[in-house]
């Protein structure tokens, strides 16, 4: 799981971004260690139907859609001839839909569908990019389906994947990106995905600025994740019981 991919990224996504130098070492080192990458949909789609797997596969995902994506990461994975899947917030990207809020540069849809005719697969990652476990039911719907109108409207094709804004998904959340017509959903978790996690809850492993050449190519192996996310697992734990607290409270409100 990546965000954004720069040069110069502004403060509020440094962290979860990468230089593009190490984006392209990273490539090199799934192309060395005969990785096949594919998209979500590609993937769900061989579990779905039992269909066979290419050797050694492995999602390239990005979160958000930074400008990033197209200048720095697309030519680097055409380098290669791997294809991704980039989740778009449609209200951060700029255009016609845009509601502010930003914390950078994002791609406009002219990029966008440059990436989709280059064999990027759009998925959605809600209209503002809230915590979808805290909204009540009508604002929740309306994130994921707004998201999910405006991708077609401007890509011409319905997003078939989705993935969760902070990581985070309850059964409700999950009901409700089903219902949308979404088929399939990623979580974090950083851990190895597995079919058994289910469709709608699909972990991923965090890429960020401070992920060494060296741990990366542990973790793409699946060695020393313990270790590389013991941090995320502590937070993780934290804020689900913020989390809890927060809807606890919601379904005692009324009108919550």
């Amino acid at each position: 799981m990546y965000h954004a991919v720069a040069v110069a990224p502004a403060p509020a996504v440094r962290a979860l971004s990468v230089p593009p130098e190490a984006f392209a070492a990273q490539l090199a080192v799934l192309a060395d260690g005969g990785f096949t990458p594919l998209t979500t949909a590609g993937l769900a789609a061989a579990w779905r139907t039992g269909g066979t797997l290419p050797e050694r596969p492995v999602l390239i995902t990005f979160d958000d859609g930074y400008e990033g994506v197209y200048r720095h990461a697309l030519p680097l994975l055409a380098r290669h001839g791997f294809p991704a899947t980039l989740f778009v917030t449609t209200g951060w990207l700029r255009g016609p839909h845009e509601t502010g809020g930003a914390p950078d540069t994002m791609l406009d849809w002219d990029q966008v569908r440059e990436l989709a005719a280059a064999g990027v697969e759009i998925g959605g990652h809600s209209h503002g990019h809230p915590p979808l476990d805290d909204l009540g039911d009508e604002r929740l719907r309306q994130e994921v389906l707004r998201c999910k109108e405006i991708i077609a409207e401007e890509t011409g094709a319905p997003p078939q994947s989705f993935a969760y804004p902070y990581g985070h998904s309850g059964r409700r959340v999950r009901q409700t990106v089903r219902g949308a017509g979404f088929r399939q959903a990623l979580a974090v978790g950083n851990a190895l995905a597995d079919r058994r996690q289910g469709p709608y809850a699909l972990a991923r492993m965090t890429v960020r600025r401070g992920t060494d050449i060296e741990e990366f190519a542990r973790i793409v192996e699946g060695r020393g994740m313990l270790r590389a996310f013991a941090r995320d697992r502590v937070l993780t734990k934290g804020y689900a019981v913020v989390r809890r607290t927060r809807q606890a409270v919601r379904r005692c409100t009324p009108g919550g």
